[in-house]
């Protein structure tokens, strides 16, 4: 979670990139406070990934600054400043000669890490990341799965505990139940709590579960910066309200909590007793498929005409 109350860790002002005629980036200016995450949300080809690549010099702006405390990129050597950045992209990128923990130790040896300490940071983040050292360390890219390889290329990204991490659809060619999986993984990820995270995707569901804040993008051009509450509820714009459209019933149900809905649940309903902060689909969820606290038929229809009362008292 984001300290608002500290400077900006990474500050971009007036970013634009063309390729010939055409801008991919236009005009794009925003601010990230230490341990905020922020998502590039947009349909394809509105300059998600070029952004965010302008933030670690992989592209170079034709205008605006990247500053990241205060300091000028374009100061810093693209690899000295790469190896303060952690990168994760959908193609992983794992050097498929190197083992496991070989290619997880690639940034700690750049950087001359002492080897005991790299050993030490490999295998927690392997465990971590349920890939358990003595079972997957020495084995090679080629022998694990999409899941296990993805898992990989986030420890080797935070090998070096950098304070930033880019990552790039990530997720985007596994399936839908490993991808759903390493999602809530990620989520709960102790290593992710305190950094600053900046992630390109085209999934709808999947920005709402992870981003403090979402930057909308269309044809290069910011259409609205906000929460996701803000984006559903407050829509800037005829697009920003047209592109949740199609999923604005599930998107509610992630973006209201129990603490929504709780004014409008019936006296002494057991559902006060979840916390405050979980989604009520995450609650609904709970109901139906996990312990069942309280009867799920009672407390499904309880918490829906909760959820029902608590929308109308929503700005649109």
């Amino acid at each position: 979670m984001a300290d608002s109350a500290s400077a900006p860790i990474i500050r971009a002002t007036g970013l634009t990139k063309r390729y010939g005629p055409h801008a991919v980036v236009q005009d794009v200016s925003f601010a990230l406070h230490p341990g905020e995450t922020l998502v590039l949300l947009g349909p394809s080809g509105c300059g998600k990934t070029t952004l965010l690549r302008l933030l670690n010099r992989l592209v170079e702006p034709d205008a605006g600054t990247v500053e990241i405390n205060g300091q000028d990129v374009r100061r810093q050597q693209p690899e000295e400043l790469r190896r303060g950045i952690g990168y994760v992209i959908q193609q992983v990128g794992l050097l498929p000669h190197y083992s496991v923990a070989d290619n997880v130790a690639v940034v700690p040896r750049l950087l001359g890490h002492a080897p005991a300490a790299i050993e030490a940071r490999t295998a927690a983040l392997l465990r971590r990341l349920h890939l358990p050292p003595e079972q997957y360390a020495a084995r090679f890219p080629h022998e694990l799965s999409g899941g296990q390889q993805q898992r990989v290329g986030l420890a080797r990204a935070l090998a070096a505990d950098p304070p930033i991490i880019l990552l790039d659809e990530p997720f985007g060619a596994l399936d839908p139940v490993t991808r759903t999986q390493i999602r809530r993984d990620f989520r709960e990820l102790e290593e992710l709590r305190d950094k600053t995270i900046v992630l390109v995707t085209h999934d709808v569901t999947e920005a709402f579960e992870l981003a403090d804040r979402i930057m909308l993008l269309d044809a290069g051009r910011v259409q609205q910066l906000g929460t996701p509450r803000e984006l559903l509820f407050q829509s800037a714009n005829d697009f920003v309200r047209r592109f949740f459209a199609a999923e604005r019933l599930p998107l509610q149900l992630r973006t209201l909590t129990l603490a929504d809905v709780q004014p409008f649940l019936p006296p002494g309903s057991q559902l006060r007793e979840l916390p405050a902060k979980l989604p009520v689909h995450d609650a609904l969820e709970q109901l139906t498929s996990g312990p069942k606290r309280p009867p799920s038929s009672a407390g499904v229809g309880a918490l829906m005409h909760a959820f029902e009362q608590a929308l109308q008292a929503e700005p649109v």
